[in-house]
C-alpha cells in the first residue's frame, strides 16, 4: 500500500519540472527582453519539445528508474506524454490551427488516452509501478551489469524518437490553419474504430487474464489462449486497433498536406510488428500452450480481424 502510493505520487509529480517550465514561458512570451525567454520564443516547437522530453523523461525517469530498479514509468506515461504534447503544440505562442479541427483533435486524443490508461491500470489491478515490462525485465537479465547505462538508450532515448515521431501529426494541426473537409471526417472514424476496437479488444483479453487466473487458484485447467470475441478473428486485435488509431491521426496531417509525418505511424507498426514476433515466441516456449497457440497461428489472422483459414500440416516435434 505505501509502495503504491508512493510510486502514483511520484508519477503525478514527475512532469511538473517541464510543465512548470513550459507555463512560465508562455505567461512571459509576450517579454522577451531576458536571454533565456528569447531564445525559447525563437526556438522551433519541435526543437524545444526534444529538449524537454530529453531532460525531462529520458533524463529523470532514467535516474528515478535506477534508484527503483525498474522501468515502470515509460509505459503509464505512453498514454500520458501524447497529451502533454498536444496541450504544448496547441498552447505554443507560434501556433495556428483551425479551432474546430483542434478541438477534434483534443477530443480525440483525451478519449484515446483515457481509454488506454484505464486498460493499463486495469491490467496492473490498479497498482502503481507493481512490475516493469516484462521485455525489460528480460533485457535486464539479457544485460546484467551493464543494463545500468545501457538502459537510458534502450527504454528511454528510443521512447523519445518514438514518441516524438508519432505524436508529429498533433503538431502539424497545430501549425497549419486551413479548413476542414471529407478527409478529417474521414480520419475521426478510423481514429474512433481504433479506440472502440482496441477497448474491446484489451476488455476481452483482461476477462480471459482473469477467468484463467480464478482457474489456477482453483487447481483447474485453465485455457491455453484467447480465441472469442474479436480474438476469434485476429490474434492480436489490440495491436490493430492502436494502429488504426494513429493511422487516422496521420491523416490529419496528411490533409493538411504533411504526409511526411506519417512516418511515425510506419515506424509504430514495424515496432508492432517485431513486438508481435515476441508475443509469439513467448506464446510458444510455455509447453502447455504451444501446440494449441501454434495451431491457432494457422488459422488466424495476425492483426485485420478476417476470417478462419484452414490449418495445413502439424508442427514438427
Amino acid at each position: 500500500m505505501v509502495d503504491n502510493l508512493k510510486n502514483l505520487l511520484i508519477a503525478i509529480v514527475i512532469p511538473l519540472p517541464s510543465v512548470i517550465f513550459y507555463l512560465h514561458f508562455v505567461h512571459n512570451s509576450i517579454n522577451t527582453d531576458t536571454i533565456i525567454f528569447n531564445w525559447v520564443y525563437n526556438c522551433h516547437p519541435l526543437l524545444l519539445a526534444n529538449i524537454l522530453f530529453f531532460f525531462n523523461v529520458n533524463l529523470l525517469f532514467w535516474l528515478i528508474a535506477l534508484v527503483q530498479s525498474s522501468h515502470w514509468m515509460i509505459d503509464l506515461y505512453w498514454t500520458v506524454i501524447p497529451v502533454l504534447l498536444l496541450h504544448y503544440y496547441a498552447t505554443h505562442p507560434l501556433a495556428q490551427f483551425n479551432t474546430l479541427r483542434s478541438w477534434v483533435v483534443i477530443l480525440l486524443t483525451w478519449f484515446w488516452s483515457l481509454r488506454l490508461t484505464h486498460s493499463y491500470l486495469r491490467r496492473e489491478n490498479w497498482q502503481w509501478g507493481a512490475r516493469e515490462d516484462w521485455r525489460f525485465s528480460d533485457m535486464r537479465t539479457q544485460f546484467g551489469r551493464r543494463w545500468w547505462w545501457i538502459s537510458f538508450f534502450s527504454v528511454y532515448m528510443i521512447q523519445q524518437v518514438f514518441l516524438i515521431g508519432i505524436c508529429l501529426p498533433l503538431y502539424v494541426v497545430h501549425s497549419v490553419n486551413r479548413p476542414c473537409n471529407i478527409w478529417d471526417f474521414l480520419a475521426i472514424i478510423i481514429c474512433l474504430l481504433g479506440v472502440v476496437v482496441a477497448y474491446i479488444a484489451d476488455t476481452q483479453l483482461y476477462k480471459f487474464v482473469t477467468t484463467n487466473n480464478k482457474l489456477k487458484e482453483l487447481g483447474k485447467p485453465t485455457v491455453p489462449y484467447l480465441d472469442k470475441g474479436l480474438w476469434h478473428y485476429s490474434r492480436h486485435p489490440n495491436y490493430f486497433g492502436e494502429q488504426l488509431w494513429w493511422w487516422g491521426l496521420g491523416i490529419f496531417a496528411w490533409n493538411l498536406g504533411q504526409s511526411w509525418t506519417l512516418l511515425g505511424a510506419l515506424v509504430n507498426s514495424m515496432c508492432l510488428a517485431y513486438v508481435t514476433v515476441l508475443v509469439e515466441e513467448r506464446m510458444l516456449k510455455q509447453e502447455s500452450r504451444a501446440e494449441a497457440y501454434w495451431q491457432y497461428q494457422k488459422t488466424t489472422s495476425v492483426w485485420i480481424p478476417w476470417f478462419k483459414s484452414h490449418p495445413r500440416g502439424k508442427k514438427n516435434a
